[in-house]
C-alpha cells in the first residue's frame, strides 16, 4: 500500500513529528511505501520527494518583524487556503499514486488547500489528531494561562478579544480568520473521512463542539525494547517535557519548596527555562536540578533510574509520550487529574493523582512516593504491563491498518 504522509514539519520538531516517523518505520517495516509531503527546512530528514514540497514560512517571526501590507496579505492567503501547497501535492499525487492520504498537522504553514487536491483524486483522507485545532484557535484551549472554551459554538471572535495566540493582535486575527473560514467551507468535513483521537477525551471533545465525522480512538505506541526498566530508584523524581506555562512548572517548584527532602530533575527547554533557574534560586531549591535539553535515549534512562516521574500539567492533555515512556520504563506517575491525564494514570494502581495547580497535594504524593518504594515499583509494573495491551506497536499497527482498510474498502465500492 501507498500512504501520503502529510505534515508541515518533516524534522523532529515535536510529538507529532515524532509519531509521524515513528508510524512511518512502523508501517516501512510492514512493506508499505510513505510518500511524504511537507515544507521545505534545513533540518529536514532526507527524502527523495523532497522536491515536491512547499516553501518554509516562519509565522512567528514574520509576525515579530511586523511585514509591509503585501507580504501580510500573502501570510494570511496561505494560511487560508495555498495555491503552492495545492499544486505542488496534485503533482506529487500523480507522479506517485497513493492508495490513501494520512494528515498530521498541515494548520498555518500548508494549509487545508490540500484536502481539496486529495480529495479530487479520490483518494481517501485519515487524520490524526495531535491537538485541538480543529476545534480552538489557539490549538491548546487555554487563553491568558487558563483552560478556556469561549470559541465554543464557532465563537473564534474570543481569540481576538483575548488575544489568546502568543498575546498577538495580529496571530489571533489571522487564527480566527483561518477558522471561520474553515468553518464555512465546511474543508474538513467535506474531505476528512475519519479521524483518530489518541485519548478518549479528545474524541469526547469534538463530540461536544459538534463534530459529526466519526473520530476512532487508537492510542500512541512505543517498542518496549527501547526502555529497560530498573526495579529500583536512585532517589529522585524526574519531569521531563517542554518548559511551557502550561505545563505546570510553577505549581512543581512551589512542591519543591514545600518539600525540601525531594530531589527533583527537570529535563527539558522552552520559554521557561530562564524563569525556571530564576525561581529556583529564589527560592533556594538546592533539591532542584534542571539539566535543559536531554537526548532521547539519555532521558529513556534517566527515567529507568528515577523513583518515578512527575506530570503536573495544567491544560487538557491528550496522549503524552512522556506518560507512556515512563511506563515503559517500569516507573509510576504523579499527573494532574485534567484533560486525559486520568485516564492513563490510574489513581493508586499506576501512579497518583493531584488536583491541577495544587502544590500542597503535589508534595504529598511526591513524599508518599518516596516513603513507599515498593508501592512506586509496584506501581511501575502496573504501568509496563498495561502498554502490552494499549500501546504496543503491533496492535497500533492492526488498528491503523482497520482504518486504511475499511475506506479503501467503501472507495472501492
Amino acid at each position: 500500500m501507498k500512504i501520503l504522509m502529510c505534515n508541515s514539519f518533516y524534522y523532529m520538531r515535536a510529538g507529532a513529528e515524532r509519531y509521524m516517523f515513528e508510524l512511518t518505520k512502523l508501517l516501512e517495516k510492514h512493506g508499505h511505501e510513505v510518500i511524504p509531503f511537507g515544507m521545505t527546512h534545513e533540518k529536514n530528514f532526507p527524502t527523495k520527494y523532497s522536491n515536491y514540497f512547499i516553501s518554509y514560512i516562519d509565522y512567528p517571526s514574520l509576525l515579530k518583524a511586523r511585514p509591509s501590507l503585501s507580504k501580510t496579505i500573502r501570510a494570511v492567503g496561505r494560511v487560508i487556503y495555498s495555491n503552492e501547497a495545492k499544486k505542488r501535492i496534485e503533482q506529487l499525487i500523480r507522479d506517485t499514486k497513493p492508495d490513501i492520504a494520512h494528515i498530521h498537522g498541515i494548520g498555518h504553514e500548508i494549509s487545508a488547500s490540500i484536502l481539496d487536491a486529495i480529495k479530487s483524486f479520490d483518494v481517501p483522507i485519515v487524520q490524526t489528531l495531535h491537538d485541538y485545532g480543529l476545534l480552538c484557535p489557539n490549538t491548546s484551549f487555554i487563553s491568558r494561562g487558563e483552560v478556556c472554551e469561549r470559541c465554543k459554538g464557532q465563537r473564534y471572535y474570543n481569540i481576538v478579544i483575548r488575544r489568546c495566540k502568543r498575546d498577538s493582535l495580529g496571530a489571533s486575527l489571522l487564527a480566527c480568520v483561518s477558522h471561520y473560514i474553515n468553518s464555512w467551507t465546511n474543508i474538513y468535513g467535506r474531505n476528512v473521512d475519519v479521524y483518530i483521537s489518541p485519548s478518549k477525551f479528545l474524541q469526547q471533545k469534538q463530540l461536544e463542539h459538534g463534530v459529526d465525522k466519526k473520530t476512532v480512538v487508537i492510542p500512541n505506541f512505543i517498542n518496549l525494547d527501547d526502555c529497560q526498566p530498573a526495579e529500583n530508584g536512585t532517589g529522585y523524581c524526574l519531569f521531563a517535557g517542554r518548559l511551557m506555562p502550561m505545563k505546570g512548572l510553577k505549581t512543581l517548584l512551589e512542591a519543591a519548596k514545600l518539600n525540601r527532602q525531594a530531589r527533583i530533575l527537570i529535563a527539558g527547554d522552552g520559554e521557561l527555562a530562564g524563569e525556571i533557574r530564576n525561581t529556583i534560586d529564589e527560592y533556594r531549591l538546592e533539591n532542584v536540578t534542571l539539566l535543559g535539553f536531554v537526548e532521547p535515549k539519555e532521558l529513556l534512562r534517566l527515567m529507568s533510574l528515577s523513583n518515578f516521574t512527575v506530570f503536573p500539567s495544567e491544560w487538557y492533555e491528550n496522549h503524552p509520550m512522556s506518560i507512556i515512556e515512563s511506563f515503559a520504563c517500569g516507573k509510576p506517575v504523579i499527573a494532574s487529574n485534567i484533560g486525559a491525564l486520568p485516564d492513563l494514570v490510574k489513581d493508586g494502581w499506576s501512579g497518583l493523582l493531584f488536583e491541577a495547580g495544587n502544590p500542597n497535594q503535589l508534595a504529598r504524593q511526591i513524599q508518599y512516593l518516596f516513603d513507599h518504594p515498593e508501592k512506586a515499583a509496584e506501581m511501575g509494573r502496573n504501568g509496563r504491563s498495561s502498554l502490552l495491551k494499549i500501546n504496543d506497536p503491533e496492535i497500533h499497527y492492526q488498528q491503523i491498518m482497520a482504518v486504511y482498510q475499511s475506506l479503501l474498502h467503501h472507495s472501492a465500492m
